[in-house]
């Protein structure tokens, strides 16, 4: 979740809790991109950062928000369930509040050996609490998220209920590192 104070966004604490994995000169890609928020925390870490999202009024407003933070961020408007990807190796490739089970293998390999994948997104019990996504299709099962990550080594992952800004979200969070010795692989 990416809350909003003052006018500005304030990355998911996920997202703040592993900022320091980030160094500069890395290559991040951010997939679902939104308003810009992680794209622009890395960039303020030094990193070389691509950011996607297939809206491309809030690339618009990212791309403000980035001149005002003096950062550049690559954006990119593609629609990710169908369009390529950024060309990778990427030494971080991050996605928060996006779903897309079919190209999960793809958004792995753009990961260098070494690299890490980050994600955060709600799971199915969001629905009871009246508010996120609804539908399956965005949502995911207990457990699911660590069989998504496939070969990668889960570094670190939870599911909870947790309150931000007043709201209770239920997300699966996930940190996982491709090892060193595994090749590129063809998405």
């Amino acid at each position: 979740m990416v809350l909003v104070s003052g006018g500005r966004c304030i990355p998911s604490t996920w997202f703040r809790w592993h900022a320091g994995l980030i160094e500069p000169g890395m290559r991040v890609l951010d997939l679902a991109c939104g308003s810009g928020c992680h794209a622009i925390a890395a960039a303020q870490r030094g990193a070389s950062v691509v950011a996607v999202d297939s809206d491309e009024a809030q690339l618009r407003e990212a791309e403000r928000a980035a001149r005002k933070a003096g950062v550049v961020v690559q954006w990119e408007a593609a629609d990710l369930t169908r369009e390529p990807l950024p060309e990778g190796p990427f030494d971080l490739v991050m996605q928060f509040n996006y779903l897309d089970r079919a190209r999960f293998p793809e958004f792995l390999a753009v990961v260098a050996p070494g690299g890490f994948f980050e994600a955060e997104t709600f799971l199915d019990r969001q629905r009871e609490l009246g508010w996120g996504p609804t539908s399956d299709e965005h949502l995911l099962r207990p457990g699911e998220l660590w069989s998504l990550v496939g070969h990668f080594e889960v570094v670190l992952a939870r599911e909870v209920h947790e309150t931000l800004d007043g709201r209770t979200r239920a997300v699966a969070s996930i940190l996982a590192r491709r090892l060193p010795n595994d090749g590129l692989m063809e998405p």
